[in-house]
């Protein structure tokens, strides 16, 4: 085996990998898009025809069921697989302008999560046992619309993100199968070069 035959098997490899790495983080990202669409669409606006016990009793029972493995491993794993498949594909101009855009997106996303509601869902359930509570309407004051806000921000972010990793997965279908990045200057030098 020559040199240059071990060289674009290795380069092949490396573009069956990167590809199936575009494929994951665009599943994930899509699934997040969707779950967070979900309850910008559907779910808080059917919670917020509840009274305010059973609102809080809801939003604190979906956030602890919502902390499972699957979960986590999604959300998380998005945002390392669009950082993966950004790095593997740097070198690709026409795959990374739309690759390191989704990462930002993913990234801001993942920060609104951490930063607003992770800690709007904390202090709900610190709150205590709904049917208990002296006054449930002031608790429900304070969580409901700043978290429905901070969760319609990272739909849209996430959305975004899945948007911008579509046509990248795209154009790798189109382009990235052989594992070569063609361009006019590389097939007019290798031109060049095999009729010297």
């Amino acid at each position: 085996m020559t040199n240059t035959t071990a060289r674009t098997e290795n380069r092949e490899r490396r573009w069956t990998t990167a590809g199936g790495v575009l494929v994951a983080a665009t599943v994930a990202t899509g699934l997040m898009a969707g779950l967070f669409a979900a309850y910008a669409n559907n779910v808080m606006p059917a919670l917020a025809r509840s009274d305010d016990r059973v609102y809080i009793e809801v939003m604190q029972n979906i956030d602890d069921v919502i902390q499972n493995p699957a979960f986590l491993l999604i959300f998380s794993g998005a945002l390392v697989l669009t950082a993966v498949s950004a790095w593997q594909l740097r070198g690709s101009p026409r795959l990374r302008v739309w690759v390191f855009p989704a990462l930002v997106m993913y990234v801001l996303a993942f920060l609104v999560t951490v930063v607003f509601n992770i800690p709007l869902n904390t202090d709900l359930v610190d709150a205590g046992n709904p049917a208990t509570l002296a006054d449930p309407a002031a608790v429900r004051e304070k969580f409901e619309d700043p978290w429905v806000a901070w969760n319609a921000v990272r739909a849209v972010l996430h959305i975004l993100a899945f948007v911008l990793l579509t046509p990248a997965l795209v154009l790798y279908g189109r382009h990235g199968r052989s594992g070569r990045q063609t361009s006019p200057y590389l097939e007019s030098a290798a031109g060049s070069s095999a009729s010297r």
